[in-house]
């Protein structure tokens, strides 16, 4: 199963990409995680990336569309992978069509979790305290949803038009939207 798991900021990628890479054995992949380990490393990638979080915007697309090239070239991504954050941009959903089609393969899934813009920030400032993430401010948040709802939400058109996506209702029980995209995934690979 190759897929991309989608959604804003705050709709529960990062805890829905654990579950759904181990149903289906393979590697979650998430830009978030990769930046924030360069990050805490002190890294120049991490140095570089840092500046654009800091201001809740994107990491260029080229030091990203490198980083998941590098991720995804790894042995235990060879029977699938999950991507949590990539593509974000159209450039990137490119780039990821020509990373796949040299390897022989072609997506399977593009599933988009849906959430109440109100209630992910609330998520997240909660998320903020809890893990100390300081620069979780409100004013951050809102505006990684702005860039979000600019950058990123056209491509869930484009994967419509290839017939690849899968919107799921993000809010909720965690384990219910974990059966949600289980069944809605389960459909996809019975078709």
């Amino acid at each position: 199963m190759r897929m991309i798991l989608m959604g804003p900021p705050g709709a529960g990628k990062g805890t829905q990409a654990k579950f759904v890479a181990d149903h289906f054995g393979i590697p979650a992949i998430s830009t978030g995680d990769i930046f924030r380990f360069n990050v805490s490393e002190g890294t120049p990638l991490g140095v570089e990336a840092k500046k654009y979080m800091d201001a809740g915007e994107y990491v260029p697309d080229e030091v990203t569309n490198l980083m998941v090239r590098n991720r995804i070239d790894e042995d235990d991504a060879k029977p699938g992978f999950l991507l949590d954050g990539y593509p974000r941009t159209l450039a990137q959903v490119e780039e990821l069509d020509g990373m796949v089609k040299f390897t022989g393969h072609e997506l399977d899934a593009v599933v988009v979790l849906t959430a109440d813009a109100d209630e992910l920030v609330a998520r997240l400032l909660q998320r903020a305290q809890v893990e100390g993430r300081a620069d979780d401010t409100e004013d951050v948040i809102r505006r990684r949803q702005e860039v979000y709802a600019e950058q990123t939400e056209p491509l869930i058109e484009v994967y419509r038009d290839r017939g690849l996506l899968v919107e799921i209702d993000g809010m909720g029980d965690v384990d219910d939207v974990t059966g949600r995209i289980f069944a809605a995934l389960d459909a996809v690979r019975q078709s």
